[in-house]
């Protein structure tokens, strides 16, 4: 079954446009590229790559990326936007890559669109090299447990944020515009289990609050922060 992207892909480049959205841009980009240099690594593959964004941002520093993603539309925006890069259509839950290939594997924002998890965290730790780094930005728990409703305007006037049912795992169509897909909530055990179980060692933990950006959209990331950043190094 379709997530969604596919069919999304042009309401996303349009959408997203060249900058990216605020999140990526005031909040995830910064941390997300300092843990790459941190890592020291120099091949990258980058899971969910969609247009290409972070991979640009990636080679920018002088990484060498890959960037997989399954939705055909999207790779090819990837590709028109970076000639020199290297994208390929793929599904995470079957990288088409040798063992240990990898210094850094990034899943931005696309942990969420996964349906089989367990088999995409498996393959990204067989990709990666002894000593390298899984780089990981996503929604947080609370905040996928809220779709499809999430912010509410009250009677009183004042927004509130709704979750419900967060320990039950479960798919949700959500969207805005032109745009519709698919995003997978799950508890946060669920993920430190996995990671846990891979053999992989928590390294960095955070939840990222906005660096700039409009000051009413910064108080609402303040008040439910929705994205953390996670770095898990393969021993």
């Amino acid at each position: 079954m379709s997530n969604g992207w596919e069919e999304s892909a042009a309401a996303w480049i349009s959408g997203l446009g060249a900058e990216g959205d605020f999140a990526r841009r005031f909040v995830l980009d910064a941390p997300m590229l300092e843990r790459a240099r941190q890592s020291g690594a120099r091949a990258v593959l980058d899971v969910g790559c969609g247009e290409g964004r972070f991979c640009r941002l990636l080679s920018a520093e002088g990484l060498s990326t890959v960037g997989i993603d399954p939705a055909g539309s999207l790779v090819s925006q990837a590709r028109r936007l970076h000639p020199d890069g290297d994208y390929r259509i793929a599904q995470a839950e079957g990288l088409p890559f040798a063992e240990k290939t990898f210094d850094l594997v990034v899943a931005y924002l696309s942990l969420i669109d996964i349906a089989d998890l367990d088999a995409a965290v498996g393959e990204m730790n067989r990709v990666l090299r002894p000593g390298g780094h899984l780089l990981i930005a996503n929604l947080t728990s609370f905040y996928s447990a809220s779709n499809p409703t999430g912010w509410r305007d009250g009677g009183d006037g004042k927004r509130s944020f709704m979750i419900d049912h967060y320990m039950d795992e479960r798919s949700d169509w959500i969207g805005w515009g032109d745009l519709r897909v698919m995003n997978w909530h799950r508890p946060l055990s669920t993920y430190m289990s996995l990671l846990l179980g891979a053999g992989l060692q928590l390294r960095y933990f955070d939840e990222p609050l906005p660096r700039g950006g409009e000051p009413e959209q910064r108080d609402l990331f303040r008040r439910v922060p929705s994205f953390l950043v996670m770095d898990w190094q393969k021993p």
